[in-house]
């Protein structure tokens, strides 16, 4: 499948058969998902689990979101649903993860499951395609093991490096901010159950955002954007101060993160990135006027969110190519931050920091940014990625610092 609307003439279109039905209440969905090609997107234990793959489409290029989202139009109204339950995540979803550049060689995909099965608010279901009879079955985790993660193509005097010369280029003013990533690379023993990852995540990170697509795997605590029934919201993510040894040390550094300029200033430029981008999507946007302090077990964060009510009849994957990729991501201006990743990023970053989660027959979805995350090839190689926002006063020291914070929840994972 290629990049275009235009990939799915009518005589070619899927006619998919989709059924969902309430089914007793499913405790966990994580010990029955597929061990080596595992489909989740959760939070607190509410989701969706997708087993096998009745539709597989890949984009590649510039237009690769906007491209899924034609060819999504298409296939949904094509589609028979029959879906009695109603809830978020019912009828007719794909998955998807995509690329953070346009030049990833890596391709981008929508993935329909054969079966889905979710839980949320205390109701469980599960979706069938075109009639799948695929058998779904408890089964213990594999052996356990660990995985040490090493340095990867960009080692630590190499990120600073980078750094020194991206806070060159901003004083200069080329650009006010860039996002700056490196890599860690592993491997994977064979017949490892990939479960066990997702398990440490979710637990251990239970307020994000736990995925896993493609051979994507993370637990972000930012969303992209959602929508549900009109309403599009955004949680928005920059500016980051490890926790405290203790509780008095603890309030010490979300005070420090509150009233840092650094970090208020890479915020603001994340926000703005995301008010400009849903403005022409939705009427009433608006966002907190101060960021709040979001603490996760490893990291303070400054967050905001953002709200609005959609005016155009788009979908979360259409919000989603507006939205990608934001300040948080990337840098700002957008076009110009893009252009010093490429050149001082020796790695292709595939799909972290890229859109990852899913959406629906009716155009209402979740979607995350795929952060503290690795990507998991089909012989078994890990790359984690993490990355730090550079602006003018940014310490190349510190900044190295905070990547090895974001590494900590896919290190402790993996090891």
């Amino acid at each position: 499948m290629t990049d275009s609307a235009q990939a799915l003439p009518a005589r070619s279109v899927p006619q998919l058969h989709v059924e969902t039905r309430a089914i007793d209440q499913v405790t966990s969905l994580l010990p029955i998902l597929d061990a080596r090609k595992p489909l989740l997107f959760v939070r607190r234990g509410d989701g969706i689990a997708g087993f096998g793959e009745a539709l597989r489409l890949e984009f590649h290029g510039p237009d690769r979101i906007r491209g899924a989202a034609d060819a999504w139009r298409t296939i949904s109204a094509a589609a028979t649903v029959t879906d009695p339950v109603g809830l978020s995540g019912t009828g007719l979803v794909a998955f998807g993860a995509f690329t953070f550049d346009d030049e990833s060689e890596r391709a981008s995909v929508l993935i329909v499951p054969e079966v889905i099965v979710g839980r949320r608010d205390g109701t469980s279901w599960v979706t069938r395609v075109n009639g799948s009879e695929l058998k779904l079955a408890k089964l213990p985790l594999g052996a356990e093991y660990r995985i040490a993660l090493h340095q990867g193509t960009l080692d630590g005097e190499g990120y600073k490096a980078a750094v020194t010369e991206a806070v060159r280029r901003i004083r200069a003013g080329e650009l006010s901010k860039v996002v700056l990533a490196r890599d860690l690379i592993g491997h994977l023993p064979e017949g490892a159950d990939l479960r066990r990852v997702l398990v440490d995540l979710a637990l251990g990170y239970p307020d994000t955002w736990t995925f896993a697509v493609d051979g994507l795997l993370g637990s972000s605590p930012e969303t992209l954007v959602r929508v549900n029934h009109g309403i599009v919201t955004a949680r928005v993510l920059a500016g980051s101060i490890g926790r405290g040894s203790d509780a008095k040390a603890d309030q010490a550094n979300a005070l420090a993160l509150a009233t840092s300029t650094k970090d208020l200033d890479e915020h603001r430029f994340a926000v703005q990135s995301v008010l400009s981008s849903l403005g022409g999507h939705a009427t009433g946007v608006v966002s907190s006027e101060l960021p709040f302090a979001l603490k996760l077990p490893n990291l303070w964060h400054l967050a905001s969110d953002v709200e609005g009510t959609l005016s155009d009849g788009s979908t979360a994957l259409d919000l989603a190519a507006a939205l990608h990729p934001t300040a948080a991501v990337a840098g700002a201006p957008t076009a110009a931050a893009v252009g010093v990743i490429r050149e001082l990023e020796p790695i292709d970053r595939r799909r972290y920091g890229g859109p990852v989660g899913w959406v629906d027959a009716s155009g209402c979805g979740k979607w995350a940014v795929a952060l503290r995350s690795a990507e998991v090839t089909a012989d078994g190689g890990i790359t984690a990625y993490a990355g730090a926002g550079i602006v003018a006063d940014s310490d190349p020291e510190r900044e190295l610092a905070e990547t090895r914070l974001k590494f900590r929840p896919i290190v402790e994972a993996f090891g």
